[in-house]
């Protein structure tokens, strides 16, 4: 039986790769809340907010004190996603799940916990498991903007953007506008290629948080993949002082250039050869 690979297929993947491959797991690079002084890649959030733990100042540190904490005490709810946070902090991020499973698995009830496990989850790439465990982590009737948001994320990374939507928009109805849900709105935008839609999305979010570096990289690259070079950089640069402009200049350029190689390689896929079985 003659059997002949397909090109158009197998380049129509790489092609759709090579947004994915600039997203860099979107929505789950920098999953913590805090605003950074420059950009590191296409970032979106989980909503650590949520677990009222603000970001550890010194995560090694950090990972010593509550490791002590939870040996002493396995219910002790804060120090256990403090832990975890530390430990995602310092790219341990199995490590973090696994934290987090002893913490849930001594509480299994406890939303907090359930909630930072389904992060701790999605930031190491079990993005079903994460999107089951966050949907514990509340209830229809007493629903979490920022978990919705979250999960909205997870199926982004599932491709399953028009339901990611419905739960950003369940998010929005509760907090109207709130910049970080419009921003992993208008990454969702990114992922399925809708990228006017995409700009317009994470416009609205840099009007409501002009000072969030994840909301104007986020634009930034939209603006720069329709080839609109010079008004990605201005975002980038605008109100800053010019050595920290130049610097997120140059991380933009990084990024749209790792685009481009992802294009490159998916034009230079080569027709298979037909074969005999």
């Amino acid at each position: 039986m003659s059997e002949k690979l397909s090109r158009p297929k197998g380049r129509a993947r790489r092609l759709a790769g090579s947004v994915s491959a600039v997203v860099l797991l979107v929505l789950l690079v920098g999953l913590s809340a805090c605003q950074t002084s420059g950009p590191s890649d296409i970032t979106g959030s989980l909503g650590d907010t949520a677990e009222a733990t603000p970001a550890p100042a010194d995560p090694r540190r950090d990972i010593a004190t509550f490791h002590e904490r939870v040996r002493a005490n396995p219910k002790d709810t804060d120090a256990a996603l403090k832990y975890a946070r530390a430990l995602r902090a310092t790219g341990q991020r199995a490590q973090a799940v696994a934290v987090m499973e002893q913490a849930v698995l001594a509480q299994p009830s406890n939303k907090a916990l359930l909630a930072g496990y389904g992060r701790a989850l999605a930031d190491n790439g079990n993005f079903q498991q994460a999107f089951d465990v966050l949907g514990r982590a509340h209830t229809p009737e007493d629903p979490d903007w920022r978990i919705l948001s979250a999960q909205g994320a997870v199926l982004d990374q599932l491709d399953r953007h028009d339901e990611a939507r419905q739960y950003y928009a369940s998010a929005l109805k509760i907090v109207p506008d709130d910049p970080s849900v419009l921003s992993n709105l208008g990454l969702s935008y990114l992922l399925s290629k809708d990228l006017p839609k995409a700009e317009e999305t994470l416009r609205r979010a840099r009007e409501r948080a002009p000072g969030d570096m994840r909301v104007r990289t986020n634009l930034a690259v939209v603006v720069g993949l329709q080839g609109r070079q010079a008004d990605a950089e201005n975002i980038m640069k605008a109100d800053l002082p010019p050595e920290e402009g130049s610097a997120n200049v140059a991380a933009l350029k990084r990024l749209l250039a790792r685009r481009d190689a992802s294009r490159a390689d998916a034009d230079k896929i080569p027709v298979a050869a037909s074969r005999r079985d």
